[in-house]
């Protein structure tokens, strides 16, 4: 009997695998001297070669704040970067505190000579962006590299929350809509999505790494055992159903972002034209949950590494169609 997403649509057969998520896709990149001389520009570049689906989605801002929104995604990227790129979690540590001491530097108007800490101080002049916000997610990042792993959904859920959803927080002050509750909570939800997709499309990067993405509460519950994902990825007992029921959460946060923003009774039950570029995150997200599903959720299917040559017309649609 076919499957179902707890809210959308029947499983069926064939499958996919997810694409590494921009920790895990790392390019390298030229060294941040390079970029002191255009610090907006070297943030852009970084953004291309690691996050292709955000520097797709940053075309989409006010042309004014573009600068400031990839700022924010190198920033968010750099950070998530550090655990895939240090030979220990000590320098790991070393990295995350020189983060927080820009953070101070930046506020006190003394950014260091970083391309991305002087691009972040150019977008805090263009928009109140709170650094507490920031401060989260490096901590959450910090946290992350002594326990990459997650025992319980809801600690994987609060992880979510703590760096995609407040990433989201980020780009709604650059927006100027950090006032609206009801916005703040879909992105919220939106975020814990979009943490959780990501998540899944690299679970073959970080099996080859010796690492389980998915919840142990999770996996326990469909017999899966880490070590036979490591050995023999989709062909593991019990891997595709926890990967639907990890896909089903996703999918269950991105339907009540959604249904949120339509039942806030304003602007047809669209969401708000001045707000859409912070929720083509969504799109992505939703993309790649149909992908998997059309492949039967076996995220180890070669087929879902590769980029789909229609997100970038999804993305344009959703924004001119105001939804995600």
């Amino acid at each position: 009997m076919l499957r179902q997403f707890s809210k959308a649509l029947p499983r069926h057969g064939s499958r996919l695998s997810g694409r590494v998520p921009s920790r895990a896709m790392a390019t390298e990149a030229a060294p941040p001297e390079a970029g002191l001389s255009d610090p907006t520009a070297y943030c852009r570049d970084l953004v291309r070669k690691r996050d292709y689906e955000s520097y797709l989605i940053g075309s989409f801002y006010p042309r004014h704040i573009q600068g400031a929104f990839f700022a924010l995604r190198a920033f968010y990227v750099e950070l998530a970067s550090v655990q895939d790129t240090v030979s220990n979690s000590m320098i790991g540590k070393m990295r995350m505190q020189f983060w927080r001491d820009a953070i101070k530097g930046i506020a006190d108007g003394r950014p260091p000579r970083h391309p991305i800490a002087l691009a972040l101080y150019d977008a805090q002049q263009r928009a109140n962006l709170p650094s507490y916000h920031l401060r989260r997610i490096i901590d959450a990042r910090d946290a992350e590299l002594h326990a990459p792993t997650h025992l319980t959904l809801e600690s994987l859920t609060a992880h979510a929350e703590s760096t995609s959803s407040t990433f989201l927080y980020l780009l709604l002050s650059l927006l100027n809509l950090s006032s609206s509750s009801t916005l703040s909570h879909a992105a919220s939800h939106l975020g814990v999505a979009q943490g959780i997709h990501v998540l899944l499309r690299a679970l073959p990067y970080h099996a080859s790494k010796g690492r389980m993405v998915i919840p142990a509460e999770i996996t326990a519950r469909h017999g899966v055992r880490q070590e036979d994902v490591f050995r023999r990825g989709g062909d593991a007992d019990g891997i595709s159903d926890a990967v639907f029921e990890f896909a089903t959460v996703a999918n269950d946060n991105l339907l009540t972002a959604r249904e949120m923003v339509k039942e806030s009774g304003g602007d047809g039950g669209k969401v708000p034209q001045v707000a859409m570029p912070a929720f083509l995150y969504g799109i992505p997200t939703r993309d790649y949950l149909g992908r998997l599903e059309a492949v039967n959720f076996d995220a180890f299917e070669p087929s879902l590494q590769l980029r789909d040559w229609k997100l970038p017309w999804r993305i344009w649609r959703g924004y001119y169609k105001r939804d995600f």
